[in-house]
């Protein structure tokens, strides 16, 4: 959504909140309103951030189609795009030395099965991984995955192009488009640790995981210590009686 014309201050459109909470204190109120402002501030960034990348010039064009192994059999960059004009790739970090996947990249790759059935409505999504296709495939089916395509950069030669020149077991976000039959690279989560905030987990923007959307509104929040795992305990399943 694009914005025109001069907007109202955010404290202003703060100011017309009529959200109050059973016994809520007015310091209370008064600090909640002031967040508030904050967070249409925050909205708006959003938006502007959005709006200068959808305004990025063209990108490189692909230097090579591809070669991935999905589940039917060899299949080429170009063709997952299907009848798209935009494809995003998730490389996920599940190297063939690793003994399991990557437990944050399993979490929201979890979350993203959910959404990829709304999200192939207007682009195409497929993850990619370092290890062998039967092998990504068996995991797929343990996490009970659905909706999102598997593919297996056996090579290695996309890994070292848009993901790591060293062929790291790292994960990587990347977009491209394809425009009167020309692929090209769109975007890249480019956001490495030597940029994280002093005192935070390093992080790119914007949050692809929904798990620290949601734990961003708890007090307790992110934590400093705390990861997602593939599994966890009885007792941990069962906190909430």
């Amino acid at each position: 959504m694009a914005t025109s014309g001069t907007l109202i201050p955010a404290t202003e459109l703060a100011a017309k909140n009529k959200s109050h909470f059973p016994n809520e204190s007015p310091e209370y109120r008064k600090a909640r309103n002031a967040l508030l402002a904050e967070e249409i501030e925050l909205r708006r960034h959003i938006e502007r951030v959005a709006e200068l990348r959808r305004a990025l010039p063209p990108g490189g064009t692909l230097e090579q189609d591809y070669t991935l192994e999905g589940e039917k059999g060899t299949v080429h960059l170009s063709e997952l795009f299907g009848d798209k004009q935009t494809l995003i790739i998730y490389s996920m970090m599940f190297g063939p030395e690793r003994q399991r996947a990557c437990p944050v990249c399993t979490s929201f790759l979890s979350a993203w099965d959910g959404t990829a059935r709304n999200l192939r409505e207007r682009v195409s999504l497929a993850v990619f991984a370092r290890s062998p296709i039967q092998r990504l495939l068996e995991f797929s089916k343990e996490r009970g995955w659905q909706n999102l395509q598997l593919y297996s950069d056996s090579k290695g030669d996309y890994t070292r192009a848009y993901v790591s020149a060293d062929d790291g077991d790292v994960p990587g976000l990347n977009v491209f488009t394809r425009r009167d039959g020309t692929i090209r690279h769109f975007w890249g989560g480019e956001i490495s640790g030597e940029m994280a905030d002093p005192g935070q987990d390093p992080r790119g923007a914007p949050e692809i995981d929904l798990l620290w959307t949601f734990l961003d509104l708890a007090p307790e929040g992110r934590g400093t210590d705390w990861y997602p795992k593939l599994e966890y305990t009885p007792a941990q399943l069962t906190n909430i009686k």
